[in-house]
C-alpha cells in the first residue's frame, strides 16, 4: 500500500490513553517520537513520554465544548512539533473529521484482534465469546469509522484452550509490540 507522500519530514506523534506498552515498543525500537498526547491526565504511558524527555499534553474532553474542539486543538498542539505522522498506541477515543483532515492518510492505528473481525473497544472479549480459534493484531490507517481504515499488516495469534481475556490479550500484545514498530519503519519512518 502506498501512502501519500509528506512534503517534510515527519516526525512521529502518538496518542494515549493508558499503560503506553505500545509507546515503549515504538521508543525501544528508535522510533523518532517528538510527542506524546493523552485523552487521560497521569497515565503511565505519559510517564513513560517523559521519563525519555518527549513532550507531553493532555487533552482531556471535559476541558473543551465538544469532541471536534479538543481534536482541533489536539492536532494543533501535535503540528507545533513538526508532527505528520500520528500514532494511536491504545488511544480509546475515535479521531474526528477536524483531527484526521489535519493528517491525511497519516494516522494509524493498532488493534487486538484480526479486522475487520471484532472491531471496537472490546476485541479480545469478542473474540472469547466468539469461540474462534485464532484472532491477531492489525496495523491499520485510521478513517472516521471503527477500526473500518486500510488494512497496513496483520498477524494471527491462537486462542488457547483456558485462554482469558487477560492471558490473550498477552499474547497479542506481543505481536503489537513487534509489528507496530516494523509498520511504521517501514512505511513512515524516514
Amino acid at each position: 500500500m502506498t501512502l501519500p507522500e509528506a512534503t517534510e519530514p515527519l516526525g512521529i506523534g502518538v496518542l494515549v490513553s493508558g499503560r503506553g506498552s505500545n509507546l515503549q515498543a515504538l521508543i525501544a525500537a528508535e522510533i523518532a517520537v517528538v510527542a506524546v498526547a493523552s485523552n487521560v491526565a497521569g497515565v503511565a504511558a505519559l510517564e513513560r513520554a517523559v521519563a525519555v524527555g518527549i513532550p507531553t499534553g493532555v487533552f482531556p474532553l471535559q476541558d473543551y465544548a465538544d469532541r471536534d474542539e479538543r481534536d482541533a486543538a489536539m492536532a494543533e498542539w501535535l503540528s507545533s512539533f513538526g508532527v505528520g505522522l500520528v500514532v494511536c498506541a491504545g488511544y480509546m477515543h475515535l479521531l474526528r473529521p477536524v483531527f484526521l483532515t489535519r493528517f491525511p492518510g497519516r494516522v494509524v492505528n493498532v488493534h487486538p484482534a484480526l479486522l475487520p473481525a471484532f472491531p471496537g473497544a472490546t476485541a479480545v472479549e469478542d473474540a472469547l465469546a466468539a469461540g474462534v480459534t485464532e484472532t491477531g493484531a492489525t496495523v491499520h490507517l485510521v478513517d472516521e469509522g471503527i477500526d473500518t481504515g486500510a488494512v497496513l499488516r496483520q498477524e494471527a495469534v491462537p486462542v488457547l484452550p483456558g485462554d482469558t481475556v487477560e492471558t490473550l490479550h498477552a499474547r497479542i500484545q506481543l505481536v503489537e509490540h513487534r509489528l507496530l514498530p516494523e509498520v511504521v519503519w517501514e512505511l513512515f519512518a524516514r
